[in-house]
């Protein structure tokens, strides 16, 4: 392929990845990783609410990694409530996994503009190293794509194995009972996945320059190498 062609592919795959970084940045402080409506149980038991009554009892819920707000609907009208993961929350949710999915972001973030630099480099510069040239281009890609991979898994399970909305919505609550009663993801979750999917892009635009994946070589040109330097 032609050194401008790569040179425009390199480009491309640069500004991808400095959008990663800020996009992933972007989605860190916001409150748009969940959204759901949870049912106030105790007070719809009480009433025997059904049908377009059980709607009284309905409230909103939706946050991000750091806070969040949630309605509370307990047939006299919403009552809305911020919180912050930090410090309030950490005694109910699973810490580990909410502080690994931060720190993933965190790193996500810091490989994402380490391979944007790297891909200018190599789209203007001389590569000399290993680490400048596309072995070192596939592995930030990779290390970025595993990170958002991770972040998505974790923060999936965060929510529905472990239900944290629900123990967010029952959060100082000792009359009422709330119970999640649904629940999505929301744009900062899908900015991750799609953060992935371009890291992902990012080595197939790698190879489509012309470079080979690590680890790909094949055993003839082995074998080449080898009767030539038998040859000198």
């Amino acid at each position: 392929m032609p050194a401008q062609q790569k040179k425009l592919i390199f480009c491309i795959a640069g500004v991808l990845s400095f959008a990663c970084a800020l996009g992933t940045a972007a989605a860190i402080g916001t409150q748009l990783w969940v959204r759901g409506t949870i049912l106030c149980t105790t007070g719809a038991l009480l009433v025997n609410a059904t049908g377009p009554e059980l709607h009284k009892f309905i409230g909103e819920i939706q946050y991000g990694l750091f806070s969040g707000q949630r309605v509370r609907q307990c047939g006299l009208g919403g009552r809305p409530f911020q919180f912050s993961f930090f410090p309030d929350l950490l005694k109910i949710i699973p810490a580990s996994i909410h502080v690994s999915v931060i720190l993933f972001c965190t790193v996500l973030i810091v490989f994402a503009l380490v391979g944007a630099g790297f891909f200018m480099f190599n789209a203007f510069g001389s590569p000399y190293e290993t680490l400048h040239g596309p072995v070192g281009l596939y592995l930030w890609s990779f290390i970025a794509c595993s990170c958002g991979c991770l972040i998505m898994i974790l923060f999936s399970s965060e929510v529905k194995i472990h239900h944290l909305s629900e123990k967010i919505a029952n959060f100082k609550e000792g009359t009422f009972t709330f119970k999640t009663h649904s629940e999505q993801f929301a744009n900062s979750f899908w900015t991750i996945l799609v953060c992935s999917l371009v890291h992902f892009l990012n080595a197939l635009l790698i190879r489509f320059a012309g470079f080979e994946f690590p680890f790909s070589k094949s055993k003839d040109s082995g074998t080449t190498t080898g009767a030539v330097d038998l040859m000198y």
